[in-house]
């Protein structure tokens, strides 16, 4: 077929228009094909060992660019056009896109009139499968069809039309597919009810429509579903992003390894729980910095492996972001700066300034974003691989893009967060989370809403509406990373708030300028008072149930909620209580406003006093 020549932004390219998407492009309906049908020559490889680490065997495939004009041989990427079924805007024609034009495109009607793709596809339930509607066979069944034998045996494949009926309201029975060979006719009304396409007999063919019919091994059992061509469910992609750091041990490992190699480490183990392990263990614990605990832990064999440590790409984040924090002003000049500061002697409420551990000016990191897959219709259906080609499972191509940025760096004190979130009232809050996160068929997918995740996650927002107005950048343009967990042996807490662009070799600097602690606490108070006063109080502040499937407490639009794509849970396990307080919790940020308040009180009365 002819070639459509047309640009997307190259993150577009991962999300929203990845494989297996729907693209409408200049009117007409492209699918994207997996990345077999990809030029690999033209395709530039990714490198990210941290990455591949996760995903396993293949290789990160970033997709052909070009500077200025696309020319006729300038490298591109294959679609299919879907739906095949198109009809004539001026005649309503319905008929379907055919080979017999031997390879000439045309996107008119015999009469003249733009053809314009059909509104409706099938999709599997549980198969993630994709498929077109057989409108001719389908304007021939139902009950009455089956009734009439003229309708039966029609062959009339030319007599097809799409009509709308304008005495029928502006409903699905008004969307009429009519055959005026034997004169039946059904409304897409009929198309939408539950079971409707089994009942017809059209059944999933278990392939997406750019793989051949011979591809499929063994049929699809589950049901087709008639969806709108562009519903939002039609395609859900799993994304996997990592930053490309030096990945540091974990602290608790390498504790782990000098425990091992003290000397009265081998009596520990020897006495196996009897009377002396204790003051053995003791004696380790106070030469090497570390609790009798960690030692009795080690000694017992049940501490955390390196590599179980490592498997979540954060865990290994973390501990480069904690290494670089202790290591002050960094020179090295890698893909990965970040200047660490500490708060000593910066002004600011000492409520606030304690529970800050330190912050992070990230004046450069990489991250490469990749996508694995994608699903359709609901979250639970099956995962289809973005490479469907005969190597798929040896050596598979994923589609990835490269990004260069800065950011901000903010670790939490430990014992300041855990000894918050050991309140009963702050973990009923977040237990409301837990308890519908659990209930949710895809809440497996969002992190576990532990307090300090969701307060820390809550305050991430907030300062990412405030450095909308301080920083250069839109809000859209900014990214959040969280680190707010407890299972670890090194527990975590900490947020990255940072802007990456694929083509650019860096960023404005507007991030990295207010990291200067002398310029950050004071965007936190603002964040803080921003927040404490929403415009859809106090219904926001009272409420419990707001968000999609009420995965948000006290949050909405108009104080804490942000663009989707920015924040890593999709506007999800929010609440202002956790950071601000309410009348039943208190917030992890509960002083910082009243002891900011009280400070200006105090100096308004002393000048009038003067006066």
């Amino acid at each position: 077929m002819e070639k459509i020549k047309h640009d997307l932004r190259l993150s577009e390219t991962i999300s929203p228009f990845g494989v297996g998407s729907i693209v409408d492009i200049r009117n007409e309906s492209l699918l994207v094909p997996d990345t077999s049908w990809w030029d690999k020559k033209f395709a530039q490889e990714v490198s990210c060992d941290r990455l591949m680490a996760r995903l396993g065997s293949g290789v990160l495939k970033q997709p052909p660019t070009h500077a200025g004009r696309a020319g006729k041989d300038t490298p591109a990427l294959l679609y299919w056009r879907f739906p095949a079924w198109r009809f004539c805007e001026r005649c309503d024609k319905l008929s379907k896109l055919t080979g017999k034009k031997k390879g000439k495109w045309s996107n008119a009607c015999e009469c003249g009139g733009l053809l314009v793709p059909m509104r409706y596809v099938t999709i599997c339930e549980k198969g993630s499968h994709l498929q077109d509607i057989n409108w001719f066979q389908w304007a021939h069944r139902g009950r009455d069809a089956s009734l009439d034998e003229g309708v039966r045996f029609c062959r009339d494949y030319k007599a097809l039309r799409f009509l709308k009926l304008s005495n029928l309201g502006e409903g699905l029975a008004a969307l009429v597919v009519t055959c005026n060979g034997c004169g039946n006719s059904r409304s897409l009304a009929e198309l939408v009810t539950k079971g409707a396409l089994h009942r017809d007999g059209i059944r999933c063919a278990g392939r997406q429509p750019w793989e051949p019919e011979g591809s499929v091994k063994k049929p699809c059992q589950h049901q087709l579903v008639a969806v709108q061509r562009g519903a939002t469910g039609n395609y859900i992609a799993e994304r996997i992003s990592a930053l490309d750091i030096p990945e540091e041990r974990p602290q608790s490992v390498e504790a782990a390894d000098k425990i091992r190699g003290h000397v009265y480490f081998e009596k520990v183990v020897a006495d196996n729980g009897g009377p002396q392990t204790e003051i053995v263990a003791g004696w380790i614990a106070d030469e090497l910095g570390v609790t009798t605990e960690q030692v009795l832990t080690v000694a017992a064999g049940n501490e955390t492996s390196a590599d179980e440590m490592l498997l979540d790409l954060k865990d290994g984040e973390w501990a480069a972001f904690a290494k670089k924090l202790d290591g002050g002003r960094d020179r090295t000049g890698s893909d990965f700066v970040v200047d660490g500061r500490s708060l000593r002697g910066v002004a600011g409420p000492q409520s606030l300034l304690s529970k800050i551990d330190g912050i992070g000016q990230v004046r450069r990191v990489r991250e490469v974003r990749a996508l694995r897959g994608f699903r359709r219709h609901n979250a639970d259906a099956a995962l289809v691989n973005v490479d469907l080609g005969p190597d798929q499972w040896r050596h598979p191509t994923f589609p990835a893009i490269e990004l260069f940025g800065e950011g901000i760096f903010l670790r939490f004190d430990e014992s300041q967060l855990a000894k918050w979130e050991a309140q009963p009232e702050v973990q009923a809050r977040a237990g409301i989370l837990k308890m519908r996160r659990n209930n949710t068929e895809w809440g497996n997918r969002l992190d576990v809403p532990e307090p300090r995740y969701v307060a820390l996650h809550t305050l991430s927002h907030l300062i990412i509406r405030r450095l909308a107005f301080a920083s250069g950048y839109a809000s859209a343009s900014l990214q959040e990373r969280i680190y707010a967990n407890t299972d670890r042996a090194d527990k975590t807490a900490g947020i990255l708030i940072y802007t990456a662009a694929g083509d650019a070799q860096g960023t404005l600097g507007g991030l990295v300028r207010l990291g200067d602690p002398e310029k950050l606490v004071p965007l936190l108070v603002s964040a803080l008072e921003d927040a404490d006063f929403c415009s859809n109080d106090p219904v926001c502040i009272e409420s419990d149930r707001q968000g999609a499937s009420q995965l948000n407490l006290s949050a909405c639009h108009g104080c804490s909620l942000i663009s989707e794509t920015s924040c890593e849970s999709g506007n999800r396990l929010l609440d202002r209580q956790l950071v601000l307080g309410g009348s039943d919790v208190k917030g992890l940020m509960d002083g910082v406003l009243p002891e900011i308040r009280q400070f200006t009180s105090g100096r308004m009365d002393l000048g009038t006093d003067s006066s």
